[in-house]
């Protein structure tokens, strides 16, 4: 993760240390500044269900059908300590998160915002791997904070993150039995998408991993489907491991053979079963 004093001028972190005194400075590039706060509400690590979205990522199953918010099992006093054992700040959009290679330590709770993992290849070249959104959290396998990054992760819009240390996480789990279940069950829900993303890798072909990402992206309209998620072509030729002229050629061949419809808006899947047969 980057140091704060390399983020953007108005990045605001907040402390919370175990056992000892809360509070948040603002962090400048030419300097700091600090000023005490006292409190600092859990409400924020539980979002009511209407306000989950689901990750977006490259899968032949609906992974998160019936999804919950990684800590919605923790009661009020769980809670509290995660809140006090963790580190919010904020980010503006394109911050560092981690970076491939740098060493691990903790895990990353995201509040607000959305959070996207990518693999930079040996080439340079890179894969999206998700989208992440509220209630999920990023910065595994070492939750504990052993071992250095695989992949990297980085803000795409103004985003809230609460950090775990390593060890901070390791303490959690040995003490607060419903946290560590909610950890076991982050991890084999990470574990499922990553082996259903090297399935759509291995098996499928460019085109239908795109037209799979475009079923997954759409919402029930009748008898069509939409798509109503800002998303542009280049994120999703990385996600899919193609080129934005690819995806942007490919869209229009859809549009003119009637399969979508594109507005600037959204996107309409105007016959969604022939667009599965292209899966």
């Amino acid at each position: 993760m980057k140091q704060p004093s390399q983020c953007s001028p108005d990045f605001t972190y907040r402390y919370f240390f175990v056992g000892g005194p809360i509070r948040i400075a603002r962090l400048l590039r030419s300097g700091s500044s600090s000023e005490g706060v006292m409190g600092g509400a859990t409400s924020a690590l539980v979002l009511p269900r209407e306000k989950l979205q689901s990750a977006i990522y490259l899968s032949e199953l609906d992974l998160e059908q019936g999804q919950r918010g990684m800590l919605d099992r923790l009661s009020a006093s769980d809670l509290a300590a995660v809140r006090l054992a963790s580190r919010v700040f904020t980010a503006g959009p394109g911050e560092d998160v981690f970076v491939q290679g740098a060493s691990h330590n903790g895990i990353f709770l995201i509040e607000e915002g959305r959070v996207r993992t990518y693999y930079v290849g040996p080439s340079g070249k890179e894969l999206t791997l998700a989208y992440w959104t509220p209630g999920h959290f990023v910065g595994g396998p070492e939750v504990f904070g052993r071992g250095t990054h695989m992949w990297s992760a980085v803000t795409v819009d103004t985003t809230r993150l609460a950090h775990l240390p390593g060890s901070a996480v390791r303490h959690l789990a040995e003490t607060i039995p419903a946290f560590a279940l909610a950890l076991i069950d982050a991890l084999v829900a990470k574990g499922k998408f990553y082996s259903a993303l090297a399935q759509m890798l291995g098996t499928r072909s460019v085109t239908a991993r795109l037209a799979q990402l475009l079923l997954i992206l759409s919402d029930t309209d009748g008898a069509s489907r939409r798509i109503d998620r800002k998303i542009t072509h280049e994120q999703l030729a990385g996600i899919i491991g193609s080129t934005r002229q690819w995806v942007t050629a490919t869209l229009a061949r859809y549009q003119r053979r009637g399969i979508i419809k594109i507005s600037d808006d959204r996107i309409v899947i105007v016959q969604p079963d022939t667009l599965r047969s292209e899966c």
